[in-house]
């Protein structure tokens, strides 16, 4: 029996997505709007046949340490990307001070 691979997130700005594979397959994306001093994530989907992996988690981690690296402020509108930073609080500072209200955090 093979074990499977460890996942691979990447940029995809052509399509506007950070993508996550596993297993060779497109497992889910977080799509956002970049803006020159920020980027919006609007939607996060993981495929159902991916659930319960822990995919998710590691594609909004390694999205938001990929913004962190460029100096983006971060703007949740993503129910998923907006619960997930809830729980990391040491992502929270990507969103800015005077939009955390905004997004409940």
């Amino acid at each position: 029996m093979t074990s499977p691979t460890k996942p691979d997130v990447v940029d995809n700005p052509d399509a506007k997505r950070f993508e996550i594979r596993a297993d060779g397959e497109l497992a889910g994306f977080a799509e956002y709007r970049l803006r020159p001093k920020s980027i919006a994530f609007v939607h996060t989907e993981i495929d159902s046949r991916f659930e319960g992996r822990g995919l998710g988690s590691a594609l909004v981690r390694t999205a938001l340490d990929d913004v962190r690296e460029r100096g983006l402020a971060v703007l949740p509108y993503c129910p998923f990307v907006r619960r997930w930073i809830s729980t990391h609080p040491d992502y929270l500072d990507l969103v800015p001070a005077d939009k955390r209200a905004e997004f409940e955090l």
